[in-house]
């Protein structure tokens, strides 16, 4: 039996020499930005860190606890020269880290006053292979939306520098969410993608929709009474705001028909239920003629 343990518990070990070993590497926050509804963002700097779209790093923020360390997904593009992460205030750790960086305060806080923070990663998730797809659908639930602020991002930037050589031709973005808290800080770079997008004369190469799945009456009648403004009342887009959940058989039907004899991706991040039901309609709506469409779904859970 010995022969058989002491193999996976010498890789366990160098797994854990090297994740301890990354863990104290100096990290330095360059700029923490509040958002709405106690919401905040971190930038940080490392030196020698890569990462890649979509991809997840584990915090430890030893002002707070000396033990805890927390998973959050990425939220910059590799072209940037940073990187990010967002952080939602909802319970002892993350209150700990919005005080702990001064935000419960109204003056300026200098950079030597910001707690040092532990970075390990990152590690890899399906969106890494957002680019190997002409045709994806990007699904996010909630804050499921992150992997795809960096995904967005980092399309934005290949389409400047180099769109010819771009294989992804077309994003159909998904976000559904419970509440319009979640709305605020997304909206901004959804905001920012659409008018750039209608400058360079490409509106069509990213359809979004978003879906608001809960609301109350005294929402939902001011949502009747500026329904015929330009803009959303909610997002501020232009795209109007959607109530209730997709028809999913509806959604990929349509897409499949647009993309004949295409290999769609399907990325989501989201609960396991909706990512059965995505995955039963890739499998139904994808044709046995291996020239027919095909959908390949992708998923990342929480």
């Amino acid at each position: 039996t010995w022969k058989w343990v002491v193999g996976p518990m010498f890789l366990y070990l160098c797994e854990r020499l090297v994740r301890f070993w990354r863990s104290q590497q100096k990290v330095v926050i360059t700029k923490v930005v509040i958002h709405p509804f106690k919401t905040i963002e971190l930038q940080m700097m490392k030196k020698g860190f890569k990462m890649e779209v979509g991809q997840y790093i584990f915090v430890k923020c030893p002002a707070v606890s000396k033990l805890e360390w927390h998973p959050f997904t990425l939220t910059s593009a590799p072209e940037e020269d940073y990187f990010s992460i967002h952080v939602r205030i909802v319970g002892d750790w993350t209150e700990g880290l919005f005080n702990a960086c001064g935000c419960d305060k109204q003056e300026f806080q200098e950079a030597w006053k910001l707690p040092k923070i532990a970075v390990d990663g990152p590690f890899g998730t399906a969106s890494e292979d957002v680019f190997s797809y002409e045709t994806v659908m990007l699904v996010g639930a909630g804050i499921g939306v992150t992997p795809f602020a960096s995904v967005l991002k980092s399309v934005w930037y290949k389409y400047c520098h180099d769109a010819t050589n771009l294989k992804l031709k077309k994003i159909y973005f998904y976000w559904l969410c419970r509440d319009t808290h979640a709305f605020e800080w997304f909206a901004d770079l959804l905001q920012s993608l659409e008018t750039q997008m209608q400058e360079r004369n490409n509106a069509e190469f990213l359809s979004y929709n978003i879906y608001l799945t809960g609301w109350d009456e005294s929402q939902a009648t001011h949502f009747v009474v500026h329904h015929e403004e330009e803009k959303d009342v909610i997002t501020g887009l232009k795209q109007k705001t959607l109530y209730g959940r997709p028809n999913w058989e509806n959604e990929f039907k349509t897409i499949a028909r647009q993309h004949p004899g295409s290999r769609i991706g399907v990325f989501l991040c989201g609960p396991e239920g909706l990512a059965d039901t995505l995955n039963k309609q890739s499998i139904s709506n994808s044709e046995a003629d291996p020239r027919g469409v095909h959908f390949i779904f992708n998923k990342e859970n929480f």
